[in-house]
């Protein structure tokens, strides 16, 4: 179990300047050349052997330090092993000598942005595609996330996860599920609680770090992570709309009549203090059932106009 815990520590890599050593094998190639092309004028056949001997020589030495020479653009990083070891990572930007055995190894290489193997240290978004999961009360829905995220620490990303790339992808799904199992789709009757759709901020953090916590082995670090689609299946959309458009009307109909019942007292107490006319209870009656109903009514009330006696 301690072996399966252990992880790829990241060495950072200080190699040599690429032009000095690209100066060198030039001057070697050079200087074997210049000695194959003397040798037909050496005197005796040792000499001979010894000149055409040390212009190969020269030649194929210069020739191998050619395959060290290594170029690193800004924000890419060279995770280099050394006969199937470890040997370190060259994260500076520039024109680099190594050691010419060392290979570059990147698993990700042809799925994202890797050209010659190369490890990306930018920014990069995964956009996960949706997929139906069930909220806290069991309802379907539908959620898609996207991902801001970068590799950290790229020993780790290239040798202690197979696939960097694709764990990110499969982690996020997992953290999407687990997420979306803890909170309503919508808000309680109370409104005391997180939400999927009322609380978007929170649940975007929440969802980043239990995403980073998953990753952390694979040396990546979550930016961002945001929900970008959020629905109830198609199963259950329909009466989810009814649902909600009966608690917005309901809503909406207790507003009113909070209102309507403040006017009505306000004109009964103004129409008392102000002596304007005397009502028994019935009257009253009658007028706070009449004001109710124009206030509350949906269509435009009908006046009648009474020409006889109020009484």
């Amino acid at each position: 179990m301690e072996n399966a815990r252990k992880q790829t520590q990241e060495k950072i890599l200080k190699p040599m300047s690429g032009w000095l050593m690209l100066f060198v094998a030039l001057l070697l190639i050079a200087g074997g050349v210049a000695l194959l092309a003397c040798s037909s004028l050496a005197d005796g056949d040792a000499v001979l052997g010894v000149m055409i001997a040390a212009g190969i020589a020269a030649i194929v030495v210069g020739m191998f330090l050619f395959g060290g020479l290594k170029i690193v653009d800004p924000n890419e990083a060279l995770v280099l092993t050394l006969f199937g070891k470890y040997h370190g990572t060259i994260k500076r930007e520039g024109y680099f000598w190594v050691n010419p055995f060392c290979s570059a190894f990147n698993p990700a290489a042809g799925i994202v942005a890797a050209s010659r193997k190369k490890i990306s240290l930018k920014a990069m978004t995964l956009n996960n595609e949706k997929q139906k999961v069930n909220d806290e009360e069991g309802n379907p829905i539908e959620i898609g996330v996207v991902v801001i995220w970068k590799v950290v620490d790229t020993a780790k990303a290239v040798f202690d996860v197979d696939n960097f790339v694709s764990y990110i992808s499969t982690q996020c799904d997992a953290a999407i599920r687990q997420v979306a199992r803890q909170y309503p789709y919508d808000v309680s009757e109370n409104g005391d609680e997180k939400s999927l759709r009322g609380s978007s901020v929170e649940i975007a953090e929440i969802l980043r770090q239990e995403i980073q916590s998953r990753v952390d082995i694979a040396g990546i670090e979550i930016s961002e992570a945001r929900i970008s689609h959020l629905a109830y299946a198609p199963e259950i959309a329909a009466a989810m709309l009814q649902r909600q458009q009966a608690s917005a009307i309901i809503a909406a109909r207790q507003k009113i009549v909070d209102g309507a019942v403040s006017m009505v007292e306000m004109a009964l107490k103004k129409l008392s203090e102000n002596g304007i006319v005397s009502l028994d209870e019935e009257r009253k009656a009658a007028m706070v059932s009449n004001l109710l109903v124009v206030l509350c009514g949906n269509k435009d009330a009908q006046p009648v106009v009474n020409s006889g006696a109020v009484y």
